[in-house]
């Protein structure tokens, strides 16, 4: 790591050297890392409680509202890995601001769109700018602190980006309810403006250690993932062994064998595959996988319980998810402050076993008439176990590489868990689909209630797994 010039201050946190050549402290690299992040991954679910509205306004058909959302994440998981690799090349920081600059951009253009292809190719480019800001955030803030502040500053990060996720739809459902869809949009404009000077200013660049471009790696690796989440995110609709379906998903497969192929033959990989020579990289990527797919899948259908069952409003329901939501801002970083201490071993699998513990307390409470205050216990239980992954799972994989190839790594741990995001919705959308229906509040709890069931089914095989992770990592 670059050398960490002293304070005026000796007694103030130094994080990094500004582009003036003066120290900056930790809390101004945090907010330029952190804020950009909290955008984009607000940005991931934020439409969802808008939708009704958007879809009477511009006249969008069902297919259409489904893009809204998946032009969006498509964009997004297909290209954290290619971006990450261009960050290395290119720089970095120039990378991560191009991101929030694009980004920006297109939050303008979704709020100007006019037609329903508008809007979907905006989304999708809005997903471009934030793989570039998702993976490269991680790593320059890993780069910019110092190594006994690493893991608390990580913590921070994690809790900044679990609060994204789960207030995307309260964010969406307050502003709906009191302006108009294009405002979910609007927001990002000046904040992107102010934060991108101040993020060229705080920030240092950065490069990886290989600085060739690896064309066919890149090709091959957003063709695949792409390829995947499309299959995936169509599942549930189409049907699992539809022709389009299976078609993405052997294909994706297809493209990312050839992905290792091609990576362990040229000089220079996109990819370094001597990543997952590490057990901690393989088991925190594994458990990270297992955790989105059981936790966001459940997610996304508890968040409707209380429209669908109880009749509450978007920003009502959203209230009452709060316990859930807001925990891991607070546990987030008194995990990075312990990690070190406890070991990251610890703290994942007492996280995954809360998540597991208090799905399935939630599948077990669930009924129609069920009073809110049954659901409290769980939502804190979750918050905490949500808390408890978020800044250990992130410092593994940033441990686990070394600091040249750091960009890559925080990129595959950001796909993988994209991945698992859209594989998890559908995956139990199909099991609430074989179960139940929203043609009734008792059909969308006979729906619900296996499909948490099997959601807490696999974080428990996350929890059981994180238990391979090394006693102690020692920070790279």
């Amino acid at each position: 790591m670059a050398e960490i010039l002293e304070d005026a201050d000796p007694s103030a946190p130094v994080a990094a050297q500004g582009s003036a050549g003066r120290a900056r402290p930790l809390a101004a690299v945090l907010a330029a890392v952190g804020i950009p992040m909290f955008m984009v991954t607000l940005d991931n679910l934020v439409v969802t409680n808008a939708l009704p509205i958007i879809r009477t306004e511009l006249g969008a058909s069902l297919a259409d509202l489904q893009w809204f959302v998946n032009a969006y994440t498509l964009s997004f998981a297909s290209l954290l890995l290619t971006v990450a690799s261009l960050g290395d090349r290119f720089g970095r920081r120039r990378v991560f601001l191009a991101g929030i600059a694009l980004f920006t951009v297109a939050s303008a253009a979704c709020a100007l769109a006019t037609e329903p292809w508008m809007l979907i190719a905006a989304r999708a480019v809005q997903g471009f700018g934030a793989a570039g800001v998702m993976p490269l955030s991680l790593t320059l803030l890993s780069g910019a602190v110092p190594e006994k502040m690493r893991s608390a500053a990580i913590g921070i990060w994690g809790g900044i980006s679990g609060l994204g996720v789960a207030l995307g739809p309260l964010i969406g459902g307050a502003v709906v309810e009191g302006s108009s869809w294009q405002w979910i949009f609007w927001v990002n404009v000046p904040i992107g403006v102010l934060v991108l000077p101040f993020a060229a200013r705080v920030l240092r660049e950065s490069y990886g250690g290989n600085r060739r471009l690896d064309p066919l790696g890149l090709v091959l690796s957003a063709g695949g993932v792409l390829a995947i989440v499309w299959g995936v995110v169509h599942g549930a609709d189409d049907g699992w062994t539809s022709s389009g379906v299976l078609s993405a998903l052997i294909g994706g497969a297809v493209l990312l064998a050839c992905l290792i192929g091609w990576e362990l033959k040229t000089p220079d990989p996109m990819l370094p595959l001597r990543l997952f020579r590490s057990r901690a990289f393989r088991v925190s990527n594994t458990t990270v996988f297992t955790f989105s797919v059981g936790v966001f899948g459940s997610i996304f259908l508890l968040a409707q319980y209380f429209q669908v069952v109880q009749g509450y409003g978007p920003l009502q329901s959203g209230i009452r998810t709060m316990p859930w939501t807001m925990a891991p801002m607070v546990v987030a970083p008194l995990a990075g402050l312990i990690v070190d201490k406890v070991g990251a071993r610890t703290l994942l699998a007492t996280g995954q076993a809360a998540l597991a513990i208090a799905l399935a307390w939630m599948a077990a409470i669930t009924t129609v008439d069920v009073g809110y205050g049954s659901f409290v216990g769980p939502f804190l239980l979750g918050g905490i176990g949500m808390g408890l992954t978020f800044a250990p799972g992130a410092t593994v994989v940033m441990a686990s590489a070394a600091p040249e190839h750091r960009a890559i790594a925080s990129g595959t741990s950001s796909t993988i868990r994209e991945v698992g995001v859209a594989m998890g919705v559908a995956v139990l959308a199909s099991v609430f689909a074989s179960h139940g229906s929203y043609s009734s509040p008792q059909s969308f709890v006979d729906g619900l209630v296996p499909a948490v069931w099997v959601g807490s089914a696999i974080v428990a095989v996350g929890a059981l797994v994180s238990w391979l992770l090394p006693r102690r990592i020692v920070i790279a």
